[in-house]
């Protein structure tokens, strides 16, 4: 996988690694324990083969989209519209039919989504490793946002759209704009329903691995190996 650094990246990276070294110097004068270049690359991809390993795992599950308010797939924004037409002439059970269906095809592809972040954390430099270890909370989501979403986008597109005929999403989904269209001076919405879906799917799973990503760094209890407690631990206490 190529990754590729735009200027101001290669800058906020230099910045980092700046930070990075006076912190790791004012450690050692505190006495903490600092963990090697080994154990720090181990620990990371340990924690973040959990972090995405348990989020794909939930959002694959029954329910782990349509059952999660903050990742559930709804209407499009530009068919919004639609939704309240059809809803106001009593077709509720159809506008919800499409909003489950649509959900089942981000479930069925959710774990697809393992070994394609499997792979990016393989690939990790030690630079990548330690910028994410010292950097915010959500530095390992927006890493995996980066450089992940074209490979998840190309994965999960055609998982998506064999989802999407599997749970009868595409003819509920027709059947909406069908019905919609017959509305008199109604406005024509065109949605590429397989992109859509796609997008929202991956925009759930970086939610997901953004909350386990945030406990592991605030919460001992989500450190689940002495490796991980020495990790996290130090850049706990490097960062004050």
């Amino acid at each position: 996988m190529k990754y590729h650094y735009s200027l101001g990246l290669i800058i906020g990276f230099i910045l980092v690694s700046i930070l990075s070294f006076s912190s790791i110097n004012d450690s050692k004068a505190q006495g903490i324990t600092i963990p090697s270049n080994t154990e720090i690359n181990s620990g990371i991809k340990e924690a973040l083969e959990k972090a995405t390993g348990i989020s794909a795992d939930r959002l694959g599950a029954k329910d782990g989209y349509l059952g999660n308010l903050g990742v559930k797939i709804l209407f499009p924004e530009e068919a919004k519209n639609i939704e309240k037409t059809l809803r106001s002439l009593g077709l509720d059970s159809m506008v919800d039919q499409v909003i489950t269906s649509v959900n089942r095809a981000a479930e069925d592809a959710a774990l697809e989504a393992k070994p394609i972040f499997t792979d990016a954390i393989k690939q990790m430099s030690i630079a990548d490793v330690k910028t994410i270890l010292l950097g915010e909370d959500n530095a390992a989501t927006s890493y995996f946002n980066t450089t992940t979403s074209p490979a998840l986008t190309e994965k999960f597109s055609p998982i998506i759209d064999n989802s999407l005929k599997k749970t009868d999403a595409t003819k509920y989904w027709q059947d909406v704009m069908t019905r919609y269209n017959k509305v008199p001076f109604v406005k024509k919405v065109d949605t590429d329903l397989t992109a859509y879906v796609t997008k929202k799917a991956i925009d759930g799973l970086f939610v997901e691995i953004a909350k386990e990503e945030l406990k592991i760094r605030e919460n001992i209890s989500a450190r689940s190996s002495p490796l991980l407690e020495k990790v996290f631990g130090f850049a706990k206490q490097a960062g004050k």
